[in-house]
């Protein structure tokens, strides 16, 4: 259906809309390029219907639901979700796999290594790491200067 055709639509639904919301969202013309304003017709909406559009945004914010497992852990992935390769540096200094390392990298992710692996390494400065999908739902990490991989699970 052509934009110009849902304009009115729009319009008629947020009219109706409660002025009330309990968080201020910024309006949509400070959240958008005048582009992207503009390609998605918003430009064409009087004031009161584009200050009902935002009201209703903010009334109706995204939400996000946190899955667990039974003992409680965080689930990142769902069973049916394709997980990919993960690039990304070490926080901070990288002495080499104890068993029981807890490494955080620079996109905000701590894994925990989840085996006794001990792969020989070079101790350096925020290396660059690799995280693979493994079989049946685990991960393998690989340490920039080691000679191999461990088995990590994501705990953040």
């Amino acid at each position: 259906m052509p934009t110009y055709r849902l304009i009115p639509l729009l319009a008629a639904l947020l009219l109706g809309t409660s002025m009330l919301h309990a968080e201020q969202v910024a309006p949509l013309q400070e959240r958008m390029s005048a582009a992207e304003f503009k390609a998605a017709g918003l430009d064409k909406l009087s004031p009161q219907e584009l200050q009902n559009l935002d009201n209703w945004l903010g009334a109706h914010a995204k939400t996000t639901k946190q899955v667990v497992t039974s003992d409680g852990k965080p689930v990142f992935y769902m069973p049916d979700q394709k997980r990919s390769k993960i690039d990304a540096h070490i926080v901070g200094h990288f002495n080499g796999w104890n068993g029981h390392n807890v490494i955080t990298l620079d996109n905000g992710q701590t894994w925990t290594q989840a085996s006794s692996d001990a792969p020989s390494c070079n101790a350096s400065d925020n290396p660059l790491v690799k995280v693979k999908p493994s079989l049946f739902g685990a991960w393998l990490m690989y340490v920039d200067g080691c000679n191999g991989d461990a088995h990590v699970e994501r705990t953040h």
